[in-house]
């Protein structure tokens, strides 16, 4: 049986964010996974968490998949600390990765190399307030024509630097202004069936 770790990202603010979306988004992708013969584990991050846990659970997974809304152009802040105390217990551990893959001896080797996370997979699903159209438009002044792949890469690259795959990202867009909860929710139904071949 293939395994999959979801970890939900939310983080309350009282009048403007209180979880719900993600917490249904989480529970889709539960489901989905489920559905397609995976055991699911959950870490829901603001209810707290066992650093050694977490580094047991990202080891025990096939496939990782982080839910969390987009705050400020970035993740919650739990989440950085959470990636920080996971992935650094990782390395003491020696069970995530080694080292960046070089030595003092060489120096020249790959960057990124001693992880120990091959064959894992990585992907976000992420709600936020910019639109689809902000995305992929040299027009559009903020992003300049990235999309949300290259907006997160700093997300994605502690999961390469260990030797994860990482997989495209899912997004709700314009949840804020226009909402469309039951066409984002078919949208990451058909997301997830898109890269499940991928994942077998």
């Amino acid at each position: 049986m293939k395994r999959v770790l979801i970890i939900n990202a939310h983080q309350a603010y009282q009048g403007i964010a209180s979880g719900k979306l993600n917490r249904t988004m989480a529970g889709v992708i539960r489901e989905e996974m489920a559905q397609r013969g995976y055991e699911v584990r959950e870490s829901v991050i603001e209810r707290g968490y066992d650093i050694d846990a977490e580094v047991d659970k990202h080891v025990w997974a096939d496939v990782i998949i982080l839910q969390s809304p987009v705050y400020w152009f970035g993740m919650p802040w739990i989440y950085k600390k959470y990636v920080d105390e996971v992935f650094t217990a990782g390395l003491v551990q020696q069970r995530l990765l080694v080292d960046d893959g070089r030595s003092r001896d060489e120096p020249g080797r790959q960057y990124g190399s001693g992880g120990k996370m091959q064959g894992k997979r990585y992907m976000m699903s992420l709600t936020w307030n910019a639109p689809r159209e902000a995305f992929g438009n040299p027009q559009q002044r903020l992003f300049e024509g990235k999309s949300v792949d290259d907006v997160f890469v700093s997300n994605t690259a502690n999961y390469k630097f260990c030797g994860a795959e990482v997989l495209p990202a899912f997004s709700s867009h314009d949840v804020v202004k226009h909402a469309d909860i039951e066409g984002d929710i078919a949208r990451l139904r058909g997301h997830l069936a898109a890269i499940m071949p991928h994942l077998t």
